[in-house]
């Protein structure tokens, strides 16, 4: 097994994905600058990982001192430059194809020419994130599944100019946060969500169509097929907000009806019903 050679990251993006990625980092003793958008969301998400480790090492489900130890190695970045010297970026903002070409555009100015760029986009083609970056055989798919730091998972993709050394350098890294990389090619939705997102419309397909009620959908799943958790779970756990971004994404790539939104989903998101971020999905998390 190749040992990384990285220890320096810059992470953007501090919601649930991208403050998973820079904790995972931070854990595994990686330097890790921690960048949002939103004023104070970066110092919010560090302060969100320190309750976290701090509350499972009183539980006795980490080692007392796992929270320090992550915080050390942990910084709010104020702003979106990387310091001289990260070695990688890794961005995880909105699932929003404009806002992830200006962001791998500024990437490509203000980064010293060895970094090297992955994005974690579920849906969006690397190539074309790539080409944005200047520097597309430095460009690389590196998709995590949530919650990160638990998910053994993560998706390599690369483009179709990124080089074997760039690819080589991120499983390592990959594998160094503990993960375990499979490579997929740079098609719509990769592996993962080629596979998910048409069990995911099915179920709310079922659920539109009075088949059954979302617990009898999702028990079928987590009772029947032994699944952790059910589809209708999932999708709010993900945020159906960004189920409904990656459904309209793979359509327009595959130009298959399987991924279409269905239009239970388009209202939900309409209106406000987002899943556990917003407090309601297909079901109530306002207690």
């Amino acid at each position: 097994m190749t040992e990384s050679p990285i220890s320096s990251l810059f992470v953007a993006g501090a919601g649930l994905m991208g403050s998973g990625i820079a904790q995972t980092a931070a854990q595994r003793g990686l330097q890790v600058q921690l960048y949002d958008a939103l004023p104070g969301a970066a110092v919010r998400a560090v302060e969100q990982i320190r309750q976290r480790l701090e509350r499972a090492e009183q539980q006795g489900k980490a080692a007392s001192g796992t929270a320090a130890s992550c915080l050390s190695h942990l910084h709010p970045a104020e702003a979106a430059t990387p310091v001289a010297g990260t070695q990688v970026v890794i961005e995880a903002i909105t699932e929003k194809l404009d806002l992830k070409l200006q962001f791998w555009t500024e990437m490509g100015r203000s980064c010293g020419p060895e970094a090297l760029f992955a994005s974690n986009t579920s849906s969006i083609p690397i190539t074309r994130l790539a080409a944005a970056s200047g520097r597309p055989e430095r460009f690389i798919g590196m998709h995590f599944y949530s919650p990160v730091p638990v998910m053994e998972l993560v998706e390599l993709v690369p483009g179709l100019l990124t080089s074997a050394e760039t690819y080589s350098t991120i499983e390592a890294l990959g594998r160094r946060l503990g993960k375990r990389p499979v490579r997929s090619a740079d098609a719509p939705g990769f592996i993962g969500n080629r596979i998910l997102i048409p069990f995911l419309n099915e179920a709310m397909r079922a659920l539109q169509e009075g088949v059954g009620s979302a617990e009898d959908i999702d028990q079928v799943a987590k009772l029947g097929f032994r699944h952790p958790m059910g589809p209708l779970e999932l999708a709010d756990f993900i945020g159906l907000d960004v189920v409904l971004g990656i459904c309209r994404v793979m359509q327009e790539g595959l130009h298959d009806q399987r991924y279409a939104p269905l239009p239970l989903l388009e209202r939900m998101v309409e209106a406000g019903r987002l899943g556990r971020k917003s407090g309601r999905g297909f079901y109530d998390y306002s207690g």
